[in-house]
């Protein structure tokens, strides 16, 4: 039996599986107790959450109210039901976004769905739980911004001499299921599982915030952004997901499909109604047999796991459909192929690797899809490119042969030019390639060469996200490699010097200036 808030005088408890477990509605509150030490309240006439108390500790911040987007102004409604009427339903509806509170008996949880049309017309399609900071006060030093000072629009902050960012605090979205703040015997965590980012856009290696300190400690679950965003926009069924509380702990997953059961949901497509693909990937180095990632993407959905060393590999549950499926070495696309999955089935596809590698004279790290093991890779994802713990970004001159750790992972077109020496033999000059692998530019930047005494033609704008990158803690955009054909006279028996600039129709300041993000340098 469904029992709806219209029916419901305020006031009045309305009991579930156990004494404890049940809804109260008292004005405009629907106030929810799980039986788990865990009572939240949501505003009925904005769906936003008003009161989050764990054993008695209030953990919904002294600002603004936690909600989806920046709050949405909906009108909410409540059923129970389940098994053994085990849940409380509450439903938040605008014309284009329907968010979803569930609270289960004995979980100390708020468990969401959240089914969009469009984009929020205010704010990012994101839940963000506004904590308590003086209850939980300990969230990521990398994005604590309070008395901090900006250094960059209103989201990078010099703090006692170090640079924070709301973005430090970021995981790659295959990395990221369980994170939190916490305090004295509380502690909030926001939980992802399973499929929660098929609705999302940005792929397996896209990061997006997951903390920022400031008045109250805020914790996000970012579906759809414009921070680096490299596809376009999905919509539909984003979750399930949850807001989990405990003593302080780190909660592991936990099973969705209780979802299932629940009538109404929008968006929601059962375990048995999807479908599943097992295989192996073939044809990559075994020194890379650790770093296989396959994915599967279409325009509505997008689903991602980790191979094992021999490249087998089973899929997630995926709605049925056609998808491309993308096999990645680290970052890097090497595979690509159009697979069906079909509901109810397990199918089987296995994926070979298409990457071609040229007979490299020299080669300056490795061809990834990632700039790591580049000077300030290390840091980039958690401190602004100027902070005084990075080591200077130039002007620089790498000499072929020496550590990788010194050549910069990323060049700019205000700090200057990257500089590279070489010294070839009779053999290895004539009629050569360079290839420059990219991960991500910012302002159009793209690179031109200047090989001793030619000057290569400029190369068109490249095709990457509008918005900031590296100053933002992240390398991953659209891959693209540049390669110049260098004329035969070019190059000489000897020393020989290579200038990569930076160029573009923009300009800007520093490491706001266009900028691109190097994979790996090669001559061959």
């Amino acid at each position: 039996m469904f029992l709806s808030s219209v029916f419901v005088a305020a006031s009045l408890w309305i009991g579930g599986a156990a004494a404890g477990f049940g809804l109260k509605v008292s004005g405009n509150s629907f106030i929810v107790d799980t039986n788990a030490g865990l009572v939240f309240t949501v505003d009925s006439k904005s769906g936003d959450i008003t009161s989050m108390k764990y054993n008695g500790i209030e953990a919904q911040g002294t600002g603004k109210h936690s909600h989806i987007s920046s709050g949405i102004g909906a009108s909410c409604d409540w059923y129970q039901g389940g098994n053994s009427n085990n849940y409380l339903v509450i439903t938040c509806t605008t014309d284009t976004l329907v968010q979803y509170y569930v609270g289960r008996y004995n979980d100390p949880a708020i468990h969401m769905y959240t089914y969009t049309t469009a984009e929020p017309s205010i704010g990012e399609l994101r839940f963000i739980a506004r904590i308590n900071k003086t209850n939980l006060p300990n969230g990521y030093a990398v994005s604590e911004m309070e008395h901090g000072t900006a250094i960059e629009g209103s989201d990078v902050f010099n703090v006692n001499g170090q640079t924070h960012s709301k973005f430090y605090s970021s995981r790659q979205f295959i990395d990221d299921q369980v994170h939190g703040v916490s305090g004295k015997n509380i502690a909030a965590w926001m939980i992802m599982p399973g499929t929660a980012y098929e609705a999302s856009s940005g792929g397996p290696f896209m990061r997006d915030i997951n903390n920022q300190g400031s008045v109250d400690e805020e914790l996000y679950f970012y579906m759809n952004s414009g921070h680096t965003q490299t596809e376009d926009f999905r919509q539909g069924g984003h979750g399930p997901y949850a807001l989990w509380f405990t003593s302080g702990s780190t909660p592991s997953t936990f099973d969705t499909t209780f979802w299932d059961s629940l009538p109404n949901i929008k968006g929601i497509v059962t375990q048995g109604n999807r479908g599943r693909l097992t295989g192996k990937a073939t044809g990559f180095p075994s020194a890379d047999a650790n770093q296989l990632v396959i994915g599967w993407s279409n325009a509505n959905n997008q689903y991602w796991v980790r191979a094992d060393s021999s490249g087998k590999y089973t899929s997630p549950y995926m709605k049925p459909g056609t998808y491309t499926m993308t096999l990645y070495r680290q970052e890097l696309a090497i595979g690509t192929q159009s697979v069906t999955v079909s509901g109810g089935n397990t199918g089987t596809s296995n994926i070979a690797s298409s990457e071609k590698t040229p007979n490299y004279i020299w080669k300056i790290g490795d061809h990834d899809g990632t700039p790591r093991g580049f000077l300030n890779a290390d840091k980039i994802e958690t401190m602004h490119p100027s902070d005084s713990r990075m080591s200077s970004w130039g002007p620089i001159t790498f000499t072929v042969g020496d550590s990788v750790g010194k050549f910069p992972m990323a060049i700019f077109k205000a700090v200057g030019d990257l500089t590279i020496k070489s010294t070839l033999t009779s053999s290895q000059i004539g009629a050569r390639t360079l290839e420059i692998a990219t991960t991500l530019a910012f302002a159009d930047g793209r690179p031109q060469v200047k090989v001793n005494n030619w000057t290569s033609k400029a190369p068109g704008a490249p095709n990457q996200p509008s918005s900031r990158g590296v100053t933002r803690g992240t390398w991953r955009g659209n891959n693209i490699v540049y390669t110049y054909d260098i004329p035969a006279g070019t190059l000489v028996a000897g020393s020989n010097t290579i200038t990569l600039s930076v160029i573009s129709g923009s300009s800007g300041d520093a490491f706001l200036s266009p900028n691109v993000v190097l994979d790996s340098v090669g001559l061959y």
